[in-house]
């Protein structure tokens, strides 16, 4: 097993240093520049865009919003990358990390904002409102199914099975931390126990179907993140003195002699952007699939809403972790995953801070999985109609939840490294020829800003463009009334 892991762990780090890493930085490069830091530029309506309300959906019930599809992505966004992954940075990496996590969140919000603006435009409808994301705009866009039901296959792995027993090996590990503060030693029955539960919650949510995913992420995100905030708060507000000495570290690391002469600005650099990628997952291509889902006038709105997503995810939640972290002086190495933050927290606060952080880690893991159970079910309903198709994947699901409760911790990283490394080369790799479209769009949204109007969009704007199903020209009435509403 040591074998296998020190194998993964090294193509891993090669793949990402030397591929996924560069085309990522030049196409967010690129992105960034052709639309003028649309990620900068437009953060006000970013904040407008969440308040549109949705239609009425097919079946007779309300599509989902803009807001539920921002919670569902918020959902998976906020999960172990958070809280796991910024601890396992800093681990590996060092403080420097956290610098590059910082640089990437600000550079790949342009990505962001082009992968969910092209899944609303391709999008497709079904009977609870719509669906879509990269495998439909590389079918629709590019004419390229194949490279869409690659890409399908790839995320429904990476999220169905691997990101999820990723969630459910971190809540596993959680309580058994907190259990462990408790005194108690013989532990053998407690990741079975975990499982189990775990797979009934989830159970109960997923076979609610998409609305019931959506009320439940749209409830937990606000709550959980709030509570993680108030508490990075208090232990910053507590050493509200050693905070600039921890910046210091953070940007020495980053850059220092030292590090360069150790070649740890590369683990810095590469730790930083892989698990800001596995965070805030722009350019993965997981996002889209939630932003696609949403009710909107015009497709730049969920993608600005999206990129907002990005800032709140690395910008906010992330940097509570690192500053909870850095601020205990941890000793890098001895711990990873979950438990670096749970003794970080437990050594400001006390021990029922460890278990108050049990709680958070199980809620942001918990809707972690939800919004990782949505994405493979939207990407094999672009496989197959067939329910039966749909049942036997909520099952497999179903068991690698439990399977991942039990598993080792190592190695379910690692194959999440290398899983999330294909998909986004992936979906890059289509971003890069479709992206002018997402630019396009960008153009007839200010241009219509600037006339004083709500930005609707039909599909006649843009004639040229072809293997676009919705966003009717007779459909403009229905918008411009769901734009009146926002």
């Amino acid at each position: 097993m040591d074998l296998l892991n020190g194998v993964i762990a090294a193509v891993n780090d090669a793949f990402w240093l030397y591929l996924i890493i560069p085309l990522l930085a030049v196409l967010s490069v690129y992105f960034t520049v052709r639309s003028g830091a649309v990620q900068l530029r437009l953060v006000p309506e970013m904040v407008r865009a969440l308040r549109s309300r949705s239609e009425v959906a097919s079946d007779g019930g309300k599509a989902v919003s803009s807001f539920q599809a921002f919670a569902i992505s918020a959902a998976a966004r906020i999960g172990t990358g958070n809280i796991a992954g910024v601890a396992t940075a800093i681990a590996l990496g060092g403080p420097g990390a956290v610098l590059w996590m910082w640089v990437m969140g600000f550079l790949v919000g342009s990505t962001s904002f082009v992968e969910s603006t092209l899944a609303q435009l391709y999008k497709v409808r079904d009977r609870s409102g719509f669906r879509g994301g990269p495998a439909y705009y590389m079918e629709r866009g590019l004419g390229a199914r194949w490279m869409g039901v690659v890409f399908a296959v790839v995320i429904t792995v990476t999220f169905g099975f691997v990101f999820n027993a990723v969630q459910s090996n971190t809540i596993s590990g959680a309580i058994r931390t907190s259990v462990q503060a408790w005194g108690v030693d013989e532990l053998d029955w407690l990741a079975p126990a975990v499982g189990l539960s775990l797979v009934l919650l989830t159970a109960v949510v997923i076979f609610g179907g998409v609305r019931r995913i959506a009320q439940v992420a749209q409830t937990l995100v606000p709550f959980m993140a709030l509570i993680y905030l108030g508490l990075g708060l208090v232990v910053i507000a507590f050493n509200a003195d050693r905070v600039p000495a921890v910046v210091a570290e953070i940007v020495t690391h980053a850059f220092g002699f030292r590090e360069m002469a150790a070649a740890g600005i590369g683990a810095a650099i590469v730790q930083g952007v892989r698990r800001g990628m596995f965070s805030n997952e722009a350019g993965l291509g997981s996002a889209p699939n939630a932003g696609a889902t949403a009710a909107v006038s015009h497709p730049v709105k969920q993608g600005l809403a999206q990129t907002l997503g990005v800032y709140f995810d690395t910008l906010v939640v992330c940097s509570t972790t690192a500053f909870l972290i850095l601020l205990a002086d941890p000793s890098s190495g001895q711990s990873r995953g979950p438990s670096l933050t749970q003794e970080a927290l437990q050594a400001h606060l006390g021990t029922w801070s460890l278990h108050l952080l049990t709680l958070i880690i199980l809620l942001v893991a918990f809707t972690s999985v939800l919004g990782n159970y949505y994405y493979g079910e939207s990407n094999i309903g672009f496989l197959t109609s067939r329910p039966a198709v749909i049942t036997s994947y909520k099952w497999a699901f179903l068991v690698m939840t439990f399977l991942g409760a039990i598993g080792s911790v190592e190695l379910v990283w690692n194959l999440a490294d290398t899983t999330m490394g294909i998909m986004a080369l992936v979906n890059l790799l289509a971003l890069a020829p479709l992206g002018v479209v997402a630019l396009r769009l960008l153009s007839d949204y200010t241009e219509q800003l600037r006339q004083g109007r709500d930005p609707v969009f039909t599909r006649d704007r843009l004639p040229d463009v072809t293997g676009v199903e919705c966003w009717v020209p007779g459909d403009e009435v229905e918008q411009d009334r769901q734009a009146a509403r926002i």
